[in-house]
């Protein structure tokens, strides 16, 4: 009997699999159907949404080993089922939807055990990644709550899809809120390369806000490669807002860096 039922469950999940949902989907009333232009088949199931469910859709996921079961910010992780030595490829993408309009944006690694709590879930077959992230980038223009910014951001930033980085750095500049504008800084750091420092910079000369300037010095801190302390001492000696000077002398006390070491010598003993 337990081999049957063994038995049972594979053919279950191979079949989940074969309609192109994620294979350890459960507790979901799902229905399966093309994605077709994405953002214009997201943007009708969410009008016609007047209760709460999901719609889920997979793209290419960047390369790396950065296998996480949710990128969401929730306190409560579910275990991972499978891993990848080489690091996941797929991307799950998961939109919460009711009363017409986006709630909350969720992504998941490939191997990730989804409960869907029971909700109705449309899975979209097919979707391009070019339109995942004008999906993505289109909600993000709209102002729109945090936990949706968060979840939108970090999606960008885990798709392979060059367009994403782009996204990314339009954000960082001309996001709607300095939420958006703060948080699309931090992934601008881990993902744009060469092209994230002078966004970096640019928010820290001049956004408005001051919070997201010292949001821009942390994403200095966060550069690969110690690459953004040259430029964390540079803001703390010439930056003409205080609160920015100390974030970045702060960054600078955290980085252990030997050129950080030196700048607080000579100026302790000016």
């Amino acid at each position: 009997m337990l081999r049957a039922a063994s038995s049972l469950i594979g053919v279950l999940l191979a079949a989940g699999a074969a309609w192109g949902q994620p294979a350890l989907l459960t507790n979901a009333q799902v229905e399966v159907v093309a994605a077709g232009p994405l953002p214009a088949t997201v943007e009708a199931r969410v009008r016609a949404a007047t209760t709460a469910r999901w719609i889920g859709y997979e793209v290419p996921m960047v390369d790396g080993d950065r296998f996480a079961c949710d990128w969401s910010g929730s306190s409560t992780r579910p275990a991972p089922t499978s891993v990848k030595l080489e690091g996941p490829d797929t991307l799950y993408v998961l939109i919460r939807a009711e009363q017409a309009a986006v709630s909350r944006i969720r992504v998941f690694s490939e191997g990730c055990a989804i409960d869907a709590g029971g909700l109705p879930l449309t899975w979209l077959t097919g979707a391009r990644p070019a339109d995942s992230v004008a999906l993505l980038a289109g909600l993000l223009t709209a102002g729109p709550p945090r936990r949706v910014a968060d979840g939108a951001l970090s999606a960008l930033a885990l798709h392979r899809e060059p367009a994403a980085v782009t996204a990314l750095l339009a954000a960082a500049r001309s996001g709607p809120t300095a939420a958006v504008r703060g948080q699309a800084l931090f992934w601008v750091a881990q993902r744009a390369g060469d092209r994230a420092v002078p966004a970096i910079r640019e928010a820290i000369d001049t956004d408005p806000d001051t919070d997201v300037k010292k949001k821009a010095v942390f994403a200095l801190s966060q550069l690969p490669n110690q690459e953004g302390v040259p430029r964390l001492i540079d803001v703390a000696e010439r930056h003409s807002n205080p609160a920015v000077r100390r974030q970045a002398m702060f960054w600078l006390g955290q980085s252990r860096d030997p050129r950080a070491l030196a700048f607080f010598e000579r100026v302790l003993l000016k």
